[in-house]
């Protein structure tokens, strides 16, 4: 029994041996086979192909292939594309880029009272009448300068002349020789703008050696309020609405042109949030309310604003003691200004308004605080006549108030 199991193993092996072979020559002629019969059907195949641009190259029928990827030929000869980029963008540059123009700060300093560049900002040109040209910058750019000149495109310096400037508003007209003055740019309406619209911003970032940079982004946000102590006080003076951009704005942006895809100039770029924890956060003056302060520097070398003759206090930081105590005021009552002091002959003055009167409506709205009033006041006519609500020992009374002409700063 043993014997014949032996056999039968040994028997079985050979035969399994002999048809491994067998498979194995099989499988290599049918390869051979599909490798020809697939030869032959690219062969054929190809120009067809070729005919209906289903291949990435172009096959010349001689044999030669013409291959090109990124401008280079399979004959390495080396080809150049030429490609003209004509865009909005480039077109909005051309148009604008050299209406905006450098402006240098020079100061005298040092034991010879040398004059030398005590900084540069950017400018815009707006308006161009005769021999004279005449250009928007911020008031902070050319602040105690004995001197000032404007940096055109080609790098030529002119002389200017400071028309006017405005600290609470931030701006500044100078006037230039138009003789070298071919561009100038044309205002829109900034009140349109709205978040998401792309803009561009044009200005001397970091000096002018970066002249004419160009920056593009979108309207962040509309109606921003900036606090603005102008008098150092540490009291808020002011809240200065802007437009918010994300477009880049560097140091040495400041004066030049916030522009809309149209072309036109929608603010003047003025400040930068500057912190390590900030980016991509510009601000820039809206043109509409620049185009009043403007005219009002061109034409008077000052801002007129209409003011009332009183200093005062928001009621919101008086004591609550104070409010039920010395104001005696009614428990409705939360907001308004106090009256400290009144100038004498000064519209309030003449008004009847007398110390710790508090103010509560004016010219029709709602006075909550000291920069809610002067945003009330300063839209205002010089020499028009306003109706005010006040409260006098506890009383609500009423009067009239023709407003005057402030010297300086003030309400």
């Amino acid at each position: 029994m043993v014997i014949v199991v032996g056999y039968y193993d040994q028997d079985y092996e050979n035969y399994n041996s002999k048809r491994q072979k067998g498979n194995r020559g099989g499988w290599f002629l049918a390869g051979l086979v599909g490798a020809i019969l697939g030869g032959l059907l690219m062969l054929f195949a190809l120009p067809a192909l070729s005919n209906f641009n289903f291949l990435p190259y172009d096959m010349d029928l001689s044999g030669e292939v013409d291959q090109q990827e990124d401008g280079i030929a399979s004959t390495g000869e080396v080809k150049n594309v030429s490609v003209e980029v004509n865009t909005a963008i480039t077109g909005i540059v051309d148009e604008v880029s050299d209406a905006v123009v450098g402006v240098v700060n020079l100061q005298e300093a040092g034991f010879w009272n040398e004059t030398g560049e005590a900084g540069t900002g950017s400018g815009v040109i707006y308006k161009k009448d005769g021999k004279n040209a005449f250009v928007v910058t911020n008031h902070h750019v050319i602040a105690g300068a004995s001197q000032v000149e404007i940096s055109l495109s080609d790098g030529t310096r002119v002389p200017a002349e400071i028309l006017g400037s405005d600290e609470l508003t931030d701006l500044a007209v100078l006037r230039v020789d138009s003789e070298k003055i071919k561009q100038v740019a044309q205002f829109g309406d900034s009140d349109k703008v709205k978040p998401g619209e792309p803009v561009i911003a044009i200005g001397n970032p970091l000096g002018l050696q970066f002249s004419g940079s160009v920056t593009q982004g979108i309207i962040s946000g509309t109606e921003r309020a900036i606090p603005i102590d102008s008098n150092g006080d540490g009291q808020v003076d002011w809240n200065a609405e802007v437009i918010q951009t994300d477009a880049a704005i560097n140091p040495g942006n400041s004066g030049g042109a916030l522009i809309n895809i149209d072309g036109k100039v929608i603010g003047i770029n003025s400040m930068k949030i500057a912190q390590s924890a900030v980016e991509g956060i510009g601000l820039a003056i809206p043109a509409n309310l620049a185009i009043p302060i403007i005219d009002d520097l061109e034409t008077y070398s000052e801002v007129r604003r209409p003011y009332m003759g009183i200093a005062m206090r928001s009621l919101n930081e008086v004591s609550s003691y104070h409010w039920e105590q010395t104001l005696k005021l009614p428990k409705d009552i939360e907001s308004g200004i106090v009256v400290m002091s009144v100038e004498p002959i000064s519209p309030a003055a003449q008004a009847g308004l007398q110390e710790l009167d508090v103010i509560t409506e004016f010219a029709g709205q709602e006075v909550k605080d000291i920069i809610e009033l002067r945003k009330i006041l300063y839209k205002q006519e010089v020499g028009n006549t306003v109706e005010f609500t006040y409260y006098r020992g506890g009383e609500k009374q009423t009067g009239k108030m023709k407003l005057g002409e402030q010297d300086v700063l003030g309400s």
